[in-house]
């Protein structure tokens, strides 16, 4: 008898233990399913309410691992690639170019805003938290821990057209981050006349013809009935390359627009935004219909110099024929009666009528041999009947006298360099503000322009003085000393600090500094001054600082300002809105209110930050005037 093989040992012994492979599985399913049908109803429930409680945790974690993943190879990339690559975007959203200081920063947050506000809300996170790349060091915002938001990204549903072209072209890897520095600023470009657009669409929808947009009740209101937003805004269309938008808007100029009502207007803000509106759209598109209502509007303003010393009334009544000062006062405040010179100057020029350039150059001889002025400053009031100054003693360049020492700088430009007057009164006012208003902050060195009241300093700021970064780079520009573009560039990282340092980070309508040593923070705002009305003067600054100096972290600067501004103030039904608290990003508190320089000056001012086109809107061949419409230097002969 043979012995038994190897194999045939191992057959009997799989079968004593039950057969094949296949047949223990069996058995052992058999005997788990014996053990369930033991169990009662109510343990059996349990257990399967604990297995749906574990599927259901376990794909929550999903995408905070992924973060923790991708977190860590950002930890492992090298400095310097972190700072040649943008960060990645998310669908539909724009890329985001790192500052060159320092590598981008990963923020999650959880904001909400006022039901009407399109505001960006990431669903994950916690509103003072924030997710930092480590190479990026420190973290950002005030000493409660709240985000300074830079960095911010409009919100999905408003990819431009730019983005859209983008996101059509990316392989099939995604490699979105591979995108050039120009690729994203022609984004930024595209985004800009995105914002206009939306911000169209809303007065167009429900403001047509009227002065403002009332964006959350989908309204208007009226302040002289002429039309503002509309004529402000022309300009800014045809620069952006908007026709269809501008044809409609000049059919209503040509159809619609009457001066000849009974209705008071501001003297200072007809001249600048309607006639200044008309003049500068009058020379873009040499079209005779906006210099024919340029003449009839100019003509009307006239009644307002007639007054016992020429100083100009505040208010005239357009149709009557009729000027007055305000109510409460005899007295015009020097910014406006000195910031109308380029406007009517230029009315003379076009029309070869002396009586418009006459009527301002008067006004600039009176103040240029007043008594009153400190160091070439002017104080803030003006009788129209005395012609002397009045409230003597406090000294600003904020509200009330700022664009007196702007149009000193540009009637030299406007009329080709050769009033010297204009140039030696804007020189010594410079050097009158470096000696008494120019100060630094505590603890971080910010430079900014204070006041002055008989004698006490006040470090109080308001954004309007964010115009004059801008200035002093013009004139550099124009070959005045080069300290003053050292202060212009000092000036500007103060204003963007008044930015980046608040919660949405958007500026406040006036900031105080800190200079005391041991202070924790440069900047503070009282509760009465932490509206934003979408104001340009920061990113007008920013344009010129940009077309002179070509360094890109001006234009980046004007990308986080946008991003804020599309993220606490746009209203999805169209419009944007100013908002009472720009240290609440969780409500900023609208105030239903888009101003019509938003779209003549603050959007038209970053389009022409985002332009590698230097000749649109060339600054040899044109001025500013201060509501940003641009009007032609004078060629040499008609100086």
């Amino acid at each position: 008898m043979h012995p038994p093989s190897r194999q045939d040992y191992v057959a009997i012994t799989l079968g004593q233990r039950g057969g094949t492979y296949n047949n223990g599985k069996q058995w052992r399913r058999q005997s788990c399913w014996r053990k369930w049908k033991q169990l009662s109803r109510l343990q059996r429930s349990l257990i399967l309410f604990t297995l749906v409680l574990l599927l259901i945790c376990g794909l929550a974690s999903y995408p905070t691992l992924t973060d923790h993943l991708r977190a860590g190879e950002e930890e492992t990339m090298h400095p310097l690639v972190a700072r040649v690559l943008p960060e990645p975007a998310k669908p539909g959203q724009l890329p985001l170019l790192p500052r060159p200081e320092q590598p981008s920063k990963r923020k999650l947050s959880n904001k909400r805003g006022p039901p009407l506000l399109q505001n960006l809300q990431p669903k994950n996170g916690n509103a003072s938290n924030t997710v930092e790349d480590k190479a990026g060091g420190g973290k950002e915002g005030d000493e409660k821990g709240v985000i300074s938001w830079r960095g911010a990204v409009i919100e999905t549903e408003q990819g431009t057209e730019g983005a859209k072209d983008v996101g059509a072209k990316d392989d099939a890897a995604g490699n979105q981050e591979a995108k050039t520095v120009k690729e994203s600023e022609a984004d930024w470009l595209a985004a800009v006349k995105d914002s206009f657009r939306h911000a169209w669409q809303g007065y167009k929808d429900f403001a047509w013809g009227h002065d403002e947009l009332r964006p959350i009740s989908k309204s208007y209101s009226e302040w002289f009935g002429l039309g503002l937003t509309l004529i402000d805004a022309l300009d800014t269309m045809w620069i952006m390359g908007l026709k269809t938008e501008f044809e409609e808007a000049k059919a209503w100029v040509a159809t619609e627009l009457s001066f000849n009502k009974n209705v008071d207007v501001n003297l200072f803000e007809s001249t600048i935004r309607i006639l200044g509106g008309l003049l500068s759209t009058y020379h873009l598109t040499g079209d005779a219909l906006f210099l024919e209502k340029a003449k009839d509007i100019g003509s009307r303003l006239m009644p307002a110099f007639k007054t016992p010393s020429k100083i100009p009334y505040s208010d005239v009544n357009i149709g009557k024929g009729t000027a007055h000062p305000p109510r409460w006062t005899s007295d015009s405040t020097v910014a406006e009666v000195t910031s109308i010179q380029l406007e009517f100057r230029e009315l003379s020029r076009l029309t070869q009528d002396p009586q418009y350039e006459a009527a301002v150059a008067e006004v600039m001889n009176k103040v240029h041999k007043l008594d009153g002025k400190l160091d070439g400053l002017v104080p803030m009031f003006i009788n129209t009947n005395s012609g002397q100054f009045t409230h003597q003693g406090t000294f600003t360049l904020g509200a009330r006298a700022d664009s007196y020492y702007e149009y000193l700088l540009k009637q030299w430009l406007q009329g080709g360099k050769k009033e010297t007057q204009f140039l030696e009164d804007y020189l010594q006012a410079i050097e009158g503000v470096k000696k008494n208003l120019v100060q630094r902050t505590s603890p971080n060195g910010l430079t900014f322009v204070g006041e002055l009241s008989h004698g006490q300093f006040s470090p109080k700021m308001d954004h309007l003085v964010c115009f004059l970064p801008g200035t002093l780079a013009l004139g550099t520009h124009n070959g005045l000393p080069q300290d003053h573009m050292d202060l212009a560039k000092q000036m500007m990282e103060t204003c963007y600090q008044m930015y980046k340092q608040m919660e949405t980070g958007l500026s406040p309508e006036i900031v105080h500094f800190n200079m005391h040593q041991g202070s924790v923070r440069d900047i503070e705002v009282k509760l009465a001054d932490r509206h934003n009305l979408l104001r340009p003067e920061t990113v007008e600054s920013l344009f010129y600082l940009y077309r002179f100096t070509k360094d890109h972290k001006y234009r980046q600067w004007g990308w986080e300002i946008l991003q804020n501004f599309n993220k606490y103030t746009k209203v999805s039904s169209g419009g944007y809105t100013s908002v009472n608290n720009v240290r609440d990003p969780d409500y900023p508190s609208p105030r239903d209110k888009m101003e019509s320089f938003f779209l003549g000056e603050t959007l038209k001012y970053l389009y022409l930050l985002f332009s590698d086109d230097f000749k649109l809107i060339n600054l040899d061949e044109y001025v500013f005037n201060t509501e940003a419409h641009p009007l032609p230097i004078w060629p040499s002969s008609a100086a």
